[in-house]
């Protein structure tokens, strides 16, 4: 048993691919990366480095010495210098050059970017899991009505399948958001202590066509198109205030999806998945709470509400850069990944596994329907010679004696029996069973679905098929 706090998100919600992109190890071994990649560029560009000592650093780029960085950290106070020493140490040939005309930002930025750029390919690859499973979902159900809610009010029925749709419409906006952002990822580069590049110009003579290339060949190098065109000393907190707003969206969308099945569970017509010897209440045997949507919305919150620090962070930055943006940044920005990792993993969970009472659903429509079907059955009647203000005013009474036994004595609505006995509208109970089934008041919906998932969503998902069907683990 550990004595000391440990954060939920990576002991109880995110995955471990997760957890691991957040990591120190994942941290330093990109720096040895970077560094590695700084040294082929600096070679290929001229200066006194040989392929021997590069050689000695990829030889030694994984199996890093912590043990003797954390002894020097505790005397240099310096987290960087402290691996380019234990990095030194164990390529004695190499040291001279390792970090040769760089600042911390040059590994300490780029780590962030590509941390940061390897995370949001893992939270796409779940949006895409959680759209796939929506949708068979939509598809299987979009032609079973069921009661639309307005200000959580008995409306129109649409189809639970339709309502599917306006899950999975957030979720392709969150992919779109996800995916600008993957299609501008770029890295910092090494840009020196003011974005100048001064120390690398000095390095190659007033050669500024090198110090240029260097840039790029440091991106090509680790598999990035380009860098920041120019910076402080750290690339723009901006993008940190960009992708937290992106997560925030994600998250958002997940929490309306979570609320909606909260509701639809407390009505009994949608429930999430619940296992087998799972617990809903400490004190209440029989309850089954929505528990899984219950932490989505939790999570969520948080999400949302972390995603205001780089906002703050990037409006308060002065000049060239100060150093109030580095532990706020180290906490809010792997936190908001982790979040959202956990509430992606519950939201494919209790996508895969939700559970439709049709019998239940068809007992709240026919509860409601008679008075949503009294237009079309006026109509009826005066198709057949009645008087349009006479009944209006018969359905006016009748309506008002069926809602008022259904509140105040708790029966069951009884209005198309009262106009099946009213000469005035001259219709049986059978006839009137018919005006009132429910595929009669959806509309479009059962179209509205198969037309979105097949024009819109297909087309999507097709693009991809290399992202490999899952099933999250949930540990609690």
């Amino acid at each position: 048993m550990k004595n000391t706090y440990e954060t939920p998100l990576s002991a109880r919600y995110a995955s471990s691919e997760m957890s691991y992109l957040f990591s120190p190890d994942k941290k330093f071994r990109t720096w040895r990366k970077l560094w590695i990649a700084l040294a082929q560029a600096e070679r290929e560009l001229g200066l006194n480095i040989t392929q021997e000592q590069i050689d000695e650093m990829i030889a030694h780029q994984d199996d890093i010495n912590y043990e003797v960085a954390r002894e020097r950290e505790k005397i240099v106070r310096h987290d960087v210098m402290s691996h380019v020493y234990a990095y030194g140490e164990q390529c004695p040939k190499a040291k001279p050059i390792i970090h040769l005309g760089a600042t911390s930002c040059y590994v300490g930025d780029n780590t962030d970017l590509i941390v940061m750029t390897e995370a949001l390919r893992l939270i796409r690859d779940k949006l895409v899991g959680t759209v796939r499973i929506l949708s068979k979902f939509a598809m299987e159900y979009k032609d079973l009505p069921t009661l639309a809610f307005t200000h959580f009010q008995p409306a129109q029925p649409t189809t639970v399948g339709k309502r599917a749709t306006l899950w999975i419409q957030d979720l392709l906006m969150d992919l779109d958001d996800v995916e600008y952002l993957l299609s501008q990822a770029k890295l910092l580069g090494s840009k020196g202590t003011t974005g100048t590049q001064a120390s690398f110009l000095e390095l190659f003579d007033g050669d500024h066509e090198k110090v240029k290339r260097l840039d790029d060949l440091i991106a090509e190098k680790m598999g990035y198109p380009s860098c920041f065109a120019v910076s402080g000393q750290t690339y723009t907190r901006k993008l940190d205030s960009r992708t937290l707003s992106v997560l925030s969206g994600i998250a958002q969308s997940a929490a309306k999806f979570s609320n909606d099945i909260r509701l639809l569970q407390h009505l009994k017509e949608v429930e999430e998945p619940f296992e087998k010897n799972q617990i809903g209440s400490s004190a209440m045997a029989y309850k089954r709470n929505p528990m899984r949507s219950e932490r989505i919305a939790s999570l969520a919150r948080y999400v949302i509400v972390d995603s205001l620090n780089p906002c703050i962070t990037e409006a308060t930055q002065w000049f060239e850069r100060t150093l109030d943006d580095s532990a706020n940044k180290r906490i809010s920005v792997p936190e908001a990944f982790l979040a959202v990792d956990g509430i992606l993993n519950l939201y494919e969970n209790v996508a895969d596994g939700l559970v439709v009472y049709p019998k239940v659903i068809l007992q709240h429509l026919s509860r409601e329907l008679p008075f949503m079907a009294t237009e079309n059955i006026m109509m009826d009647a005066v198709k057949r010679g009645a008087d349009r203000q006479q009944l209006h005013e018969r359905i006016r009474v009748h309506s008002m004696a069926a809602s008022r036994l259904i509140k105040e004595e708790g029966g069951e609505n009884d209005l198309l029996d009262r106009i099946a006995n009213d000469p005035a509208f001259g219709v049986t109970r059978e006839e009137l069973d018919r005006v009132v089934s429910p595929e009669r008041f959806v509309g479009r919906a059962p179209e509205q679905t198969e037309d979105f998932i097949c024009d819109i969503v297909q087309p999507i998902l097709e693009q991809y098929l290399q992202v490999k069907e899952t099933k999250p683990d949930i540990n609690v």
